[in-house]
């Protein structure tokens, strides 16, 4: 068949596949990278494979490339124990701690794009730094670093699909060197009994294994790494999908502005229809028989989120965008063991935004669609030009 994740019309709208692979193809191998991989797409099939750890692995990494097992991205029990590490900075008491700081921030992006012309990039002026600027704090990473800090961020998450990865591997270690440094000073700091901020960076800094050593530092640096990227690119891409599908359809912008008990309804249904990562890889650890197909094992498989959440099998009038559609559960957090850590804060964030935005800005239209970020399995705007007059 046709298809392919790196067309021209897929990269500028992954949509313009999902019929293909949902009717024709629910099984496809793509041999235009380097491992090839294979595709999964019916909602059915996805979940399936996102519960069956035992069969669909993520030993060897979610990306599409194989990598060493490290930090979280890794199978039970070695990702359950450094989940646990975690995951108390992503719950609902930490997240109601957290949202006067997002509120803070937030209005206080929309002042400085308020004393403007009424013309800006909503990616550049604020989707972009109220995520970063959110994560950097958790991370213990000074102001004055942010923009390298989004950088080497946005490096991370273009050498995962690139066809040459080597290419960025100079300014991957500067930023591993930077980031090593930036975790021995805390852990010297606990070491000596100092007092250190109660954040994220002190959680993996302090993280032990069950004989209460430290957990090694590749592993503490993998968190680091993940953390960042999952803590602002997918949200800056959430805010920005959101904001553009809704500016798309003005009548249901304009009943977000009149209504804003609806904003809960427009980010996940944001979510299912523009998913921030189209998709996920899991390994194969044994041949997999499906809808006609041997997947063999030590496959790569792509795990495709997006195609799931159009599945007309599962999701009625799938490619109608509709915040007021019936709620059921759409697959762009995953599912499962490896459930999003940081879905209640991309939500937290994405909500505040979206009501403040709606609220200061309710004439805001768009001046063109922008352009697409890089990455073939992610899905955002890195442009969004607007006007709030």
């Amino acid at each position: 068949m046709s298809w392919s994740p790196f067309s021209e019309a897929v990269m500028a709208d992954p949509a313009n596949g999902h019929h293909e692979l949902l009717q024709h193809c629910p099984v496809h191998r793509c041999e235009e990278f380097e491992p090839p991989f294979y595709t999964l797409s019916c909602y059915q099939d996805v979940e399936n494979a996102l519960r069956d750890i035992d069969t669909f692995s993520s030993q060897y990494g979610q990306g599409p490339r194989f990598s060493e097992p490290l930090g979280m991205l890794c199978d039970p029990p070695q990702h359950t124990h450094m989940r646990k590490l975690v995951q108390q900075a992503f719950a609902p008491k930490a997240m109601a701690a957290l949202r006067p700081q997002v509120a803070e921030l937030t209005d206080r992006l929309l002042d400085d794009i308020l004393t403007g012309d009424g013309v800006f990039d909503f990616h550049d002026d604020f989707a972009f730094p109220l995520p970063v600027i959110i994560i950097a704090g958790m991370l213990g990473v000074p102001t004055a670093d942010l923009e390298r800090f989004k950088h080497w961020s946005d490096i991370q998450v273009a050498a995962m699909g690139a066809e040459d990865p080597t290419r960025y591997e100079a300014e991957q270690m500067s930023f591993f060197a930077y980031m090593s440094n930036h975790l021995q000073t805390r852990r010297a700091a606990l070491a000596a009994g100092e007092r250190v901020p109660d954040d994220l960076l002190t959680l993996v800094a302090d993280g032990r294994n069950a004989d209460g050593s430290l957990i090694p530092e590749a592993d503490a640096q993998s968190m680091l790494m993940q953390l960042l990227v999952g803590g602002n690119e997918t949200t800056t891409s959430l805010i920005t999908n959101m904001v553009w599908r809704l500016l798309e359809f003005p009548e249901q912008w304009q009943a977000l502005v009149h209504d804003p008990s609806l904003a809960e309804a427009a980010i996940e249904e944001s979510l299912r229809f523009d998913p921030p990562v189209l998709g996920l890889y899991r390994n194969t650890t044994r041949d997999v028989e499906l809808h006609g197909t041997t997947i063999p094992a030590n496959s790569k498989v792509f795990i495709n989120y997006a195609a799931a959440n159009r599945d007309k099998e599962f999701f009625s009038d799938p490619d109608t965008f509709d915040i007021t559609r019936e709620r059921k559960r759409h697959m762009s957090f995953g599912l499962g063991v490896h459930f999003c850590l940081g879905a209640p804060m991309a939500r937290l964030e994405a909500e505040i935004a979206l009501c403040a935005v709606t609220r200061r800005m309710p004439n805001l239209h768009l001046l063109g669609s922008g352009e697409r970020i890089a990455p073939f399995f992610l899905w955002g705007r890195r442009k969004l030009p607007v006007a709030w007059r």
